[in-house]
């Protein structure tokens, strides 16, 4: 794998005005920049794989580029087959994002059962009074089977 650039040290060198052009290279599944900086070329790198940063969108990557202060840069695209570009899937994304939403759902529905108990309009009675009345229903009990 050739030595790649990533976001970083790009914008470092579009700051220091180091970098002298971008060549952007359609291929199968999107669209990768090569950064032309002092005697070297180097592809731009994805964040966390380190591989071989890819565009799947043209559009993307122009606004990628202009918002670091690229403009000018040309494009290779003899090798792009759009017919290849497809999404990734992620069953495992998909299931964490399933279970996100039923936590959210059950954390809404338990909050709402919550502030209907505060807002109950009916009287509440202090745990102390219970227990006292309990207590004497008990007291009473015992007296009438005869084992008090």
């Amino acid at each position: 794998m050739a030595e790649t650039i990533d976001h970083g040290t790009l914008s470092r060198l579009v700051e220091a005005g180091a970098v002298r052009g971008a060549h952007i290279v359609g291929q199968s599944g999107g669209w990768a920049v090569l950064v032309k900086y002092g005697m070297t070329e180097r592809p731009l790198a994805a964040q966390r794989s380190r591989q071989v940063r890819l565009f799947k969108k043209f559009e993307t990557l122009v606004g990628y580029l202009g918002e670091i202060g690229i403009a000018r840069f040309d494009v290779d695209a003899s090798s792009y087959d759009a017919t290849t570009t497809s999404t990734a899937r992620r069953p495992d994304r998909a299931d964490a994002l399933k279970h996100a939403h039923q936590a959210a759902a059950y954390d809404t529905w338990f909050r709402e059962q919550v502030q209907a108990s505060i807002d109950d309009p009916r009287p509440s009675i202090a745990g102390e009074v219970v227990e006292a009345k309990f207590a004497a229903k008990r007291d009473a009990l015992r007296q009438r089977m005869g084992t008090a």
